[in-house]
């Protein structure tokens, strides 16, 4: 099925890296999409956005953020989002996305995701802020659920019925993290199917899949190692439910060759052919 807007299945990708700028600048691999951190092009010219611009003449992009702080109590940082919006129609971004978090707080910017108390006032005071970003990129903001260690005390509510109940109140887009959701159902002893299961369907424009550090007595998002089989089985089930959609493979700590990041990337066309081979439709909920 379509997700709500009718924005494009980009098919397969992998994140613009630093460490791969001279591999893609030379081989032009056949590669669907790249995902842009907003942050890296933001505030900086000369060869970041030159390779930016020479990249989207040939893919499509998708921005992808870490410092909107859209759970901060702090006003919204206008500089930022005119900055991003610019961004956007530089690199004629398919989409715009960020992180259900807090990242700060009296101006300071811890540089972390930090986990939302899941309650009915923080999801009024996300609403709002949603809405208003979404107003002022003139574009649904698309919003991915974090991994997470801690929990609060005062939460209500599981996190997949805030992300659905959030979806629909700011009508904005999802930015389903599949290993987010399998790390985090460890950490704190949920069903990840359940979360899965939960998510509305036709608001999921995004996948993320990445690996992880097993240690011990809590698992640990690195994004730096091949996903584990549980999520890739997790990737499948949600696949089935929502349909092709755009999918991102991370690897932002000790990245490899590109060609290894990629290979990882293509794993998930098996998920995404079983489900073509099918020809079932899924069910939004």
């Amino acid at each position: 099925m379509a997700n709500r807007w009718g924005l494009p299945d980009l098919g397969i990708g992998i994140g613009l890296r630093t460490v791969h700028f001279p591999h893609i600048l030379t081989e032009w691999p056949q590669l669907d999409w790249f995902e842009v951190l907003s942050e890296n092009f933001m505030d900086t010219g000369g060869r970041p956005l030159h390779v930016l611009d020479q990249v989207v003449e040939r893919y499509p992009v998708a921005l992808h953020g870490v410092s909107l702080g859209i759970g901060n109590t702090d006003p919204l940082d206008r500089e930022y989002l005119k900055k991003l919006k610019a961004l956007a129609a530089r690199s004629r971004a398919a989409w715009v996305s960020d992180h259900l978090c807090w990242t700060g707080v009296a101006g300071r910017n811890t540089h972390d995701l930090l986990p939302m108390p899941l309650d009915e006032p923080a999801l009024r005071h996300v609403t709002a802020r949603v809405r208003e970003v979404s107003d002022f990129l003139e574009r649904p903001l698309v919003l991915e659920n974090p991994s997470s260690y801690l929990e609060f005390v005062s939460s209500s509510m599981p996190e997949w019925e805030f992300l659905a109940r959030l979806a629909e109140d700011a009508d904005c887009g999802l930015l389903l993290d599949v290993n987010n959701v399998y790390v985090s159902s460890v950490n704190h002893g949920f069903d990840a199917n359940a979360y899965v299961d939960a998510i509305p369907a036709d608001r999921v424009v995004q996948y993320h899949l990445a690996g992880h550090l097993n240690k011990g007595s809590h698992l640990l998002d690195t994004h730096s190692d091949h996903a584990r089989p549980e999520v890739w089985d997790l990737y499948a089930r949600a696949v089935k439910r929502t349909g092709l959609v755009a999918t991102l493979y991370e690897w932002d700590e000790d990245i490899p060759a590109f060609d290894v990041v990629v290979a990882e990337a293509h794993k998930a066309r098996a998920a995404r052919e079983a489900f073509a081979a099918a020809g079932t439709s899924a069910a939004p909920r």
